[in-house]
């Protein structure tokens, strides 16, 4: 039993607990956490402003309990409308491509052709005499007792060793076994699901049960499995929001519905077609020998010089000596002709423009590539930033959270903003590697829109920045303390305002991208006056041509709505009633 002094001790610690939390300690003021109820309630407020502003989901993901409901389901409902069995119907669905809407429609409209090109007959087209104790396998041509013969619903007679060898063949053979025959040449009468229970091997059963599950998704144009490795799932497009094909699976794995690749919104798939298929093609290694290396006069093979002198030497057997400027033999070279280091012979004919058209085509070619290779390094490197924040994501969420919530002495719910960052930072990984895909097919001489979509890009990908290093750096000293900080609200007020803003930055983006950046108009006057805009505010920020001015005020103007206005200088969502930014507490103009 527990003594009396240790019955107070433990009274005391309950007692600490509840002052701890109500701030009514003696080393912690009152107002410990006075702002606190404040703070989180505008938080959640901003959460579900952000919650009920997020599109309706137009998917739905199935596991594979969930395939085999509907499946039976769809079956069920066919059997009964049309009042035939659960075999019949299952058949008709296969042939259908399990479209129940096409199986009623066919049959009411003309019954009898359904069931000639289905296989469904309504009277065996071989008749038996209930009195003949055997028949005669049609396969195998021997005789049998009526126990040991199974037909379809044509009456062929066969064996049911001939039986479970012509099914087990089909079911090797790939899924054609779904849609399985009479095996009699001349009769076209179909085969159920029954027959397959004549199986003496589990192994086959499970694969025909496999084909079939799979064909309610394969055969089905509404629904398509998810193509991440090793995933079960299956996903079903309810409807066709203009231009957003991008659905999530329970995996985790965002794919586009519309050509199967990587979640890439806003970008279309033609480009993603064109980018990967040009990041996968030779075109590029032939850019790249073409503005690297020059041919041997001799042999015509590609040499790069990467260091030394003029004086090349092709590789054996060849071993042609020549000069690396004029291509001449290296015999007729020496200290007349500039010596190992220049080539006077190579200046004199490129200044009377022999050189011009080769040294034309070099210098396109190196051009080509840098700019290739510009956007392709960007691109591969937010590639390779949302998978470090994914993999930072899944520790937070399967240790760090629960170690803060002890630490700072808060439940785990009111931890989730940091969750909701990293979340924030990995969709921003995403949509900033395919906008760089976006730029490199963008035209050169819509000057216009090429300097909006670089201010777009600059912004959106500052803000992330800026997000990712409050949530990946300044997160840490709270990890480590060993006690509450006072300063955990701040950053929970700073990290949870960088993920609203940064959402705003990369919701005007996607907008504009998918607007084709319609903001622009062709002449480019939306550029002049934001330029002038930006040039009369005096303020740059980021890459060449990048503007602040009148872009982020029309944009932010058109996010406004009856319950908040976006500031316009970080475009933060506030409250109507604010007259500060909550973010950068500029005054509302």
């Amino acid at each position: 039993m527990q003594s009396e002094d240790d019955m107070h001790d433990a009274n005391d610690i309950d007692s600490l607990d509840d002052d701890f939390y109500s701030g009514e300690t003696e080393d912690a003021p009152l107002d410990y956490y006075s702002d606190y109820d404040d703070e989180a309630d505008d938080y959640f407020e901003e959460a579900d402003r952000i919650e009920s502003r997020r599109p309706e989901q137009n998917f739905t993901i199935l596991k594979e309990s969930d395939i085999k409901q509907r499946q039976e389901e769809d079956v069920t409902r066919v059997a009964t409308v049309l009042s035939i069995s659960r075999i019949f119907a299952s058949i008709l669905l296969r042939y259908y491509n399990w479209s129940v809407s096409r199986v009623h429609d066919a049959w009411f409209a003309d019954e009898e052709q359904v069931r000639k090109s289905v296989g469904l007959l309504e009277k065996p087209i071989v008749q038996h005499d209930n009195n003949t104790r055997e028949l005669t396998c049609g396969i195998c041509f021997e005789n049998y007792p009526r126990a040991r013969i199974e037909m379809a619903s044509c009456g062929h007679p066969y064996c049911i060793s001939c039986w479970e060898g012509y099914i087990s063949t089909s079911i090797s053979d790939g899924p054609g076994c779904l849609m399985l025959r009479c095996p009699d040449p001349t009769c076209g009468a179909a085969v159920g699901q029954d027959m397959i229970s004549l199986l003496k091997s589990d192994e086959d059963k499970q694969k025909y049960a496999r084909y079939l599950l799979r064909s309610y998704i394969e055969d089905n144009k509404k629904s398509k499995w998810c193509p991440a490795p090793g995933c079960e799932c299956a996903v079903t497009f309810d409807a066709v929001s203009v231009g957003n094909y991008d659905v999530s699976c329970l995996c985790s794995y965002s794919f586009c519905w519309n050509c199967t690749e990587e979640a890439h919104r806003p970008v279309d798939c033609g480009t993603v077609a064109k980018w990967i298929l040009k990041n996968s093609a030779e075109s590029e290694n032939m850019n790249w020998i073409l503005a690297n290396s020059k041919p041997c006069p001799k042999c015509k093979r590609p040499i790069e010089k990467n260091q030394g002198c003029m004086h090349m030497t092709c590789t054996p057997p060849c071993k042609y000596e020549f000069c690396w400027l004029c291509l001449g033999v290296w015999s007729d070279h020496g200290e007349r002709t500039g010596g190992f280091y220049a080539c006077n012979r190579y200046e004199t004919a490129k200044q009377e423009g022999v050189y011009d058209d080769t040294e034309r085509r070099r210098e396109m070619a190196k051009n080509s590539l840098e700019r290739y290779t510009h956007y392709y390094e960007r691109w591969a490197s937010n590639q390779s930033s949302r998978q470090k924040a994914l993999a930072d994501l899944q520790q937070m969420q399967t240790v760090h959270i629960e170690k803060l919530s002890d630490i700072q002495c808060q439940p785990e719910s009111q931890l989730k903003f940091i969750t909701e960052a990293w979340l924030q930072i990995i969709e921003c990984r995403r949509v900033l590697k395919w906008t760089y895909a976006y730029g490199f097919y963008l035209p050169e001489h819509e000057l216009a829109k090429k300097q909006f979509f670089e201010y777009l890009q600059g912004e959106a990908e500052s803000g992330l920045e800026r997000l990712h290093q409050c949530a990946e750096k300044e997160l840490q000293p709270f990890l480590c303390a060993d006690e509450p900080s006072r300063e955990f609200n701040d950053f929970r007020t700073k990290l949870a305002g960088l993920t609203s803003v940064t959402r705003n930055y990369f919701e005007n983006l996607v907008r504009a991208l998918e607007n084709g950046l319609s903001d622009v108009d062709s002449n480019g006057a939306s550029f002049s006056r934001a330029t002038s805009s930006k040039n009369a505010a005096g303020s740059s920020k980021g890459r060449s041509g990048r503007v602040k001015g009148t872009f982020r005020t029309s944009m932010s103007s058109r996010m406004n709505d009856d319950s908040h206005w976006c500031c316009e200088h970080c475009t933060y969502a506030n409250v109507k009633s604010a007259t500060t930014c909550q973010m950068c507490y500029q005054q509302r103009r």
